[in-house]
């Protein structure tokens, strides 16, 4: 059984979360809330929140942790393409945080096979706390003033935890991710967390990595000093 956290109660060793065994592999407590405390010392501690509409807040430290290496990404010939076409044309812009509450939105809506989200309004409410004091951000693309791509997600010190993207246009979530990561590899910044092994991100570069290997990253990289200025890279340097 996994322990139930009230208001001041410390989060549990990662290490204790339940096995595949156990049916809910990387499941390790419940309860608590969504403030930006709770959740920056969460993601401190390798552990985040996944629930559905109607179910407590749910605390997850998955093992091993699905990871892209920044020097791992595969960029394939028509996203290298696709790149060099909007760098090129005045309709595109690709911003950082301008839209940041809009991004979490759209990546709530709907997809296309008709499945809900796990993003409630309790999810977008705790994440725009974390905006509002400098630790989440949002890679935005826009074609003629519209939102059309993004991803959002955490960082702390030099560790980003991402967390979901979407596309109103092909290749939307790939060019935010793209440029997202161009950004981190000018910071300093070697892995992003992706949480659960999936095979859409396996092709992107992404690999597992154990627990303990990520928790070991995880506390060297949150101790260096945090991104002060998070404003998308020139269209040359990528």
């Amino acid at each position: 059984m996994i322990p139930w956290l009230e208001a001041d109660t410390p989060f549990p060793d990662a290490a204790l979360a339940l096995s595949e065994k156990d049916g809910a592999a990387g499941l390790l407590a419940a309860g608590a809330d969504l403030s930006p405390a709770r959740l920056l010392d969460a993601y401190r501690h390798g552990i985040f929140p996944w629930f559905s509409q109607g179910q407590p807040i749910l605390w997850w430290s998955t093992d091993p942790r699905m990871v892209l290496r920044i020097a791992d990404f595969k960029v394939s010939a028509s996203l290298r393409k696709r790149l060099k076409h909007i760098s090129k044309d005045p309709r595109w812009e690709i911003r950082f945080d301008s839209a940041f509450e809009q991004v979490m939105r759209a990546c709530a809506a709907p997809r296309k096979d008709g499945a809900g989200t796990w993003i409630s309004d309790q999810i977008v409410a705790g994440y725009c706390g974390l905006h509002a004091l400098g630790y989440a951000h949002s890679s935005e693309v826009w074609l003629d003033g519209e939102l059309v791509g993004g991803a959002y997600g955490v960082c702390i010190g030099r560790m980003f935890y991402g967390e979901s993207m979407f596309a109103r246009v092909s290749d939307g979530s790939k060019l935010a991710l793209a440029h997202l990561v161009f950004f981190l590899r000018e910071n300093g910044v070697e892995i992003i967390d992706c949480q659960q092994e999936t095979a859409h991100l396996a092709t992107l570069g992404a690999k597992p990595m154990s627990r303990a290997d990520f928790l070991r990253r995880l506390q060297q990289a949150t101790a260096l000093p945090a991104i002060l200025e998070w404003q998308p890279l020139s269209p040359k340097q990528p």
